[in-house]
């Protein structure tokens, strides 16, 4: 088995400076381009109204990020793994199986769709905001934003590779002097008209939403910028830990971007035109270049965040059953969290530079941002607040926070919808056809299962068959069959006795179950004889329970299974038995339950899939592919 994601270890200050530079990139640069579109969706010019669009901001970052996701969803880790994936797992722990069950798995999959239409937007934005520096500093220079934004985004994903562990180290001391830079911007600002400090009183931003109801309803669509990147932190918990993400965010973060905020508000008091972009007006005229050229890198550092939480999503699902196993590539022996997918990561960078052309504006991207983000964490509360419920005893104090701090986060979702209408629909779309593709592999895979057991002898029927046909021959060796359940003969067996003529003298059938959590405990894997036939022949059957962040490594799990029990597999040497695997030719059916269409994207993504000797790591020189149609 491979691929157990455990919580991270290590030196806190190290881990912490990697969660600096991967988890919080999206959060750290949302003060290049929030605080002008919440001005501008406001209206705000007089200092009262500063003040109150102001301090909705930081009671944003307080609720929604600090006490939602810091100091409750952080602590609905799934044996160290985060995200909306891993937490609906944590619910469907011992559910039995039924509408319920269904229920939690449809909203998981609505969940990752949406976070991944979101992957898409967030990389864009980021990167754009910070090319839009150059107009600051050379108006000459305009027309090379977006090239500019193009080039950055294609190195960011040419990186990849190299994987998140490595490239949060690298950016970690980027995004420190980045959040410093915030900072001190904002406290010098902040020094200059020290009234602004008022913003911090709740007050102000109940007093403005209350004497602007419309407006400040709308507004509250735009305030959702400053918190996006929220649900990655969560998403990422797995890479860095909990620990590491709560030091990084009280310590650093926070301050940081509630000084850049104040900063920014005072300098739109001291000069309404800095409304236009209220970042530079913080920024002395001689930092200028400098600072466009840290947050060129700290927006990169952003999509970071994005792209390695979206390589988590999909990786979860994939072992969840909710899409075809991809080729994932472990980046760190010490933190398996953190993963790099090749397909996935080209995917999504095809779609993002497709994002920056078609938009070509932070401030147009902006009116498409927030409506997938706040739908993601919506539901991501309301799948947390079903798990605590259930908990005995109750997590009285994090339930209460949840559903207050969820109640918030619902009023920001309703405030973005109106984004549908200018461009939210992208992300929103792009969700769902994620979503149907989800659930349209998910149920293939309980049909395929469905015509397997219908197709499929048990193991006494075949011994049955073999017992009364005299004209088969005993093959020496193992044979080692791949099979969902141990109990019964795959196809496989039977085509290769039917075919050949000869029975395996030594057959080991194979077969492993999924389980609700990333991984499962070694002690649960069991392996029981089942005897059939003569003396001379006999069949052993391996049950195998794994967790959804563990792929099947067969050579390694026989091994094991012969240090812990001898006799349980006598004889067997690994490295000269032989595989078999049955290798399914799908067909569409006028019968199956479901609408022929639908029947054919499946059978598109299932040769995505990698093929058995790939991801069950077997030795190609020694499996056998045994190939079946069968109607779906």
């Amino acid at each position: 088995m491979a691929g157990r994601a455990r919580g991270v270890e290590g030196s806190l200050p190290l881990i912490g400076l990697g969660a600096l530079g991967v988890v919080f990139g999206d959060i750290g640069t949302s003060p290049l381009y929030a605080l002008k579109a919440i001005l501008e969706d406001s209206g705000a010019v007089g200092r009262d109204d500063v003040y109150g669009v102001t301090s909705l901001v930081v009671w944003a970052l307080v609720a929604v990020v600090g006490v939602l996701h810091v100091a409750v969803m952080l602590t609905a880790d799934n044996d160290g793994e985060g995200g909306v994936l891993a937490l609906a797992a944590l619910l469907r722990k011992g559910m039995s199986p039924g509408r319920t069950r269904v229920i939690v798995s449809i909203a998981a999959m609505v969940g990752a769709a949406l976070f991944l239409g979101d992957s898409i937007l967030t990389p864009a934005i980021s990167v754009l905001s910070a090319s839009e520096g150059l107009e600051v500093a050379a108006p000459s220079m305009s027309h090379l934003v977006v090239p500019l934004a193009l080039v950055i985004l294609a190195g960011v994903f040419l990186l990849q590779p190299v994987g998140s562990g490595r490239i949060g180290v690298a950016y970690g001391p980027i995004m420190l002097t980045w959040f410093v830079v915030l900072g001190a911007g904002g406290a010098a600002s902040i020094v200059q008209d020290p009234q602004v400090l008022a913003a911090l009183s709740p007050t102000w931003g109940i007093a403005f939403v209350a004497q602007h109801p419309a407006t400040g309803f709308l507004t509250l669509g735009a305030v959702v910028l400053v918190v996006t990147g929220a649900e990655a932190l969560y998403t990422d918990l797995g890479h860095f830990g909990r620990r590491a993400i709560a030091v990084a965010w009280w310590s650093v973060v926070f301050p940081a971007l509630v000084l850049a905020y104040l900063g920014e508000a005072a300098a739109v008091l001291r000069d309404p035109g800095n409304a236009g972009n209220p970042f530079y007006g913080v920024v002395a005229s001689w930092a200028t270049i400098p600072v466009v050229v840290l947050g060129t890198f700290a927006t990169i550092i952003a999509s970071e965040a994005v792209i390695a939480g979206a390589f988590t999503v999909l990786h979860q699902a994939g072992g969840l059953g909710f899409l075809p196993d991809l080729r994932t590539l472990h980046t760190s022996r010490r933190h398996p969290g953190q993963i790099y997918q090749p397909a996935a990561n080209w995917t999504l960078a095809v779609a993002v530079l497709l994002m920056v052309v078609a938009f070509r504006s932070s401030e147009r991207l902006a009116a498409a941002y927030g409506v997938t983000v706040s739908a993601t964490v919506v539901l991501t509360v309301v799948l947390y607040v079903a798990w605590a419920a259930r908990q005995r005893p109750r997590p009285a104090v994090r339930l209460a926070l949840g559903l207050v701090t969820g109640l918030l986060a619902t009023v920001l979702f309703a405030a973005t919808l109106p984004k549908l209408v200018v461009g939210g629909w992208v992300p929103a779309a792009i969700g769902a056809v994620v979503f149907g593709l989800m659930h349209t592999w998910w149920t293939g895979e309980g049909r395929v299962a469905t015509r397997l057991r219908e197709e499929e002898l048990s193991a006494d029927e075949l011994a049955g068959v073999i017992a009364d046909d005299d004209g088969l021959r005993h093959l020496d060796g193992h044979v080692v069959f791949l099979t969902h359940d141990a109990q019964v003969a795959p196809l496989a067996l039977r085509a290769l006795i039917d075919t050949t003529r000869l029975v395996p003298e030594h057959v080991v059938l194979l077969s492993w179950d999924v389980d609700d959590r990333p991984s499962a405990d070694p002690d649960e894997g069991s392996a029981r004889i089942h005897s059939l036939g003569d003396g001379d022949w006999d069949v052993v059957g391996l049950d195998v329970r794994l967790g959804y962040a563990e792929r099947l490594d067969v050579r390694h799990l026989l091994q094991e299974a012969l240090e812990s029990d001898p006799e349980c597999l006598p004889d067997l040497d690994v490295d000269r038995a032989l595989f078999v695997v049955t290798q399914l030719q799908l067909t569409t059916s006028r019968d199956a339950p479901w609408a022929t269409w639908r029947q054919r994207v499946f059978l598109a993504m299932e040769r995505l899939a990698r093929d058995k000797a790939d991801q069950l790591s077997l030795p190609r020189e020694r499996t056998l592919v045994i190939g079946r149609e069968l109607e779906l």
